[in-house]
């Protein structure tokens, strides 16, 4: 090549090259024009001049973002920002009663086995405790169903096999011995996969995190574990707890195949409504306990925020995720609870407040109100609803009409948006949301992206709007132990906001054979008075004793 051709080539290469990079130099530089585009996204207009002041502060920001993503921080590190439900003027109850259920009488092992599918968890109790069945007989009852249905309903992600027949060996052992631990003691359950576990995988739902090991085990998991439970399957989670599609398909609800579980506890309220597991854990963010539970016809507790240590869980939206069981019955909620709340060293967003589960409450001597406008409204549910109601009315139930406060609360959302978006930015700008099954406009990676332009102004703006929703709230309910709300309506938005705790119920089938559920609401901390309230509703009608139809193919 001409020495005089090559020296211009790569003097031009070196201009290109120059030119290029002022140009990228250009694209990053904040300018003016820049503010004046930016400042439309968040509807507020300011002068040029007063733009142009900024720019030397947001440069400075901008310098800091960078430095501050060098800082490696992984989904379990919360803010030092802690959410606090407690209205100015509420008080915690500290008194602590002993937890008691009533063990039922005369428990016989069927003469088909398949009929333990449906036993709950006091009936499977006693066939233990009196040493009619032991925990490796039905641990080993369950996981064959587990294989049987488990793939038609893609509701488990891992079966712990092994873990599980150690435990229930030496349950049997400690039972044989004499070390009875309670109604718990050697009965399988199973807990979403967003929950850690030492020795399996722990995928969230989400491909780019389904080869994932956390090593160690959720405090859900150990306590469930100290109270002598087996763990025998971790159950399907739509992706990053959304929905029921997850990296291996879409969750199914057994009373119909071709229809979703909702989510996205999809897999918990699929398995155990199908009688693949007497009892499983969720969480529940938005509806994620109620809506699965409704799909599949389950009873799900959403306990109040605060109540149940999330150390080893996904971390979604740091000031409104709860953990919960899902089971067959109130009862069997509250024996599960029993064993799960109460404060923990690795969560200091937990509160110490007793639990004072009473069977022998007087349902009549409650103060019960309910959503009267929202019962009104024409939707869905409403047949089966009205039902429910005047089940309560005909066992002497006076229902008090009650308004919950007018927000704007479908705003207030955004803070899923901004701290679902902050518990995974690592995700979002390395690419690998991309991996994500679910790519449309309302999914995930789509809502992260977006939420990095929320400014952080007007979230700390809806977080106080939100302290005064808490405070209205505390008004609104002043006199009331339980209130009853359908199950979907903005009581559902409204109460995850506060973090009241509630009850979802089954009340029967729709006329496509699909279930429905009515909610009951308690008061913060009042788990006890609406798991009993609930469980007084479940004595008086057959709708949590309904089954799948395809439970004993």
């Amino acid at each position: 090549m001409n020495k005089n051709i090559s020296h211009f080539l790569i003097g031009a290469g070196c201009f290109v090259s120059g030119a290029f990079a002022m140009k990228v130099a250009d694209d990053n530089k904040i300018t003016v024009g820049t503010l004046r585009q930016a400042q439309q996204l968040i509807g507020l207009h300011f002068s040029d001049a007063k733009l142009d002041s900024a720019i030397s502060d947001l440069q400075e920001f901008r310098a800091g973002y960078e430095r501050i993503r060098k800082q490696p921080l992984t989904n379990n590190v919360a803010p030092a920002l802690q959410f606090n439900p407690l209205p100015v003027g509420f008080t915690i109850h500290q008194k602590k009663e002993k937890f008691k259920v009533k063990a039922p009488k005369g428990v016989k092992l069927p003469a088909n086995k398949n009929e333990l599918a449906f036993y709950s968890v006091p009936q499977l109790a006693e066939l233990i405790r009196t040493k009619q069945i032991s925990s490796e007989e039905l641990t080993l009852f369950f996981l064959q169903r587990l294989k049987i249905y488990g793939p038609k309903l893609e509701c488990i992600t891992s079966l712990t096999e092994e873990r599980a027949l150690r435990q229930a060996r030496l349950a049997d052992q400690e039972i044989k011995a004499g070390r009875y631990k309670g109604m718990l003691h050697g009965i399988p359950f199973g807990v979403k996969d967003l929950l850690a576990t030492k020795d399996y995988k722990t995928t969230w739902g989400a491909m780019p995190y389904k080869e994932q090991h956390l090593d160690l085990d959720a405090t859900v998991v150990q306590r469930l574990e100290q109270a002598g439970g087996v763990l025998v399957a971790k159950t399907t989670l739509g992706a990053l707890a959304m929905g029921d599609v997850w990296y291996g398909g879409k969750t199914r609800s057994p009373w119909d195949v071709s229809q979703g579980s909702s989510g996205s506890s999809a897999g918990s309220a699929s398995a155990v409504a199908a009688g693949l597991l007497p009892y499983a854990i969720g969480t529940e963010t938005l509806g994620s306990i109620v809506s699965p539970s409704t799909a599949c016809g389950t009873t799900g507790l959403r306990p109040t925020y605060g109540r149940v240590s999330r150390y080893g869980a996904m971390a979604l939206s740091w000031s409104m995720d709860k953990i919960g069981p899902i089971a067959r019955s109130a009862e069997d909620c509250a024996i599960v609870f029993n064993a799960i709340y109460g404060p923990d060293v690795n969560d200091l967003s937990v509160r110490e407040a007793p639990f004072n589960y009473n069977t022998s409450l007087d349902p009549k001597k409650l103060r019960v109100g309910y959503l009267k406008k929202d019962f009104e409204r024409n939707y869905g549910f409403k047949a089966n609803d009205s039902l429910a109601l005047l089940a309560l009315r005909n066992a002497g139930i006076e229902l008090v009409p009650l308004e919950l406060p007018d927000f704007p609360v479908r705003d207030l959302v955004l803070t899923i948006s901004v701290e679902g978006a902050a518990a995974f930015d690592e995700l979002t700008r390395s690419g690998r949301d991309s991996l994500l099954v679910q790519q449309h406009k309302n999914a995930w990676p789509n809502t992260f992206r977006a939420a990095r332009f929320i400014p952080a102004v007007e979230y700390l703006q809806a977080q106080r709007v939100r302290t005064l929703l808490i405070q209205q709230m505390h008004e609104r309910l002043k006199g009331i132990d339980v209130y009853i709300s359908p199950s979907f309506s903005s009581n559902l938005t409204i109460t995850n906001l506060t973090g009241h705790p509630c009850v979802v119920v089954p009340t029967g089938l729709q006329q496509n054979g699909m279930p429905t559920t009515i909610t009951f609401m308690g008061q913060l901390f009042g788990e006890a008075q609406v798991l009993a309230f609930a469980k007084f509703f479940q004595d008086l009608t057959p709708y949590d004793e309904q089954h799948p139809p395809m439970a004993f193919k």
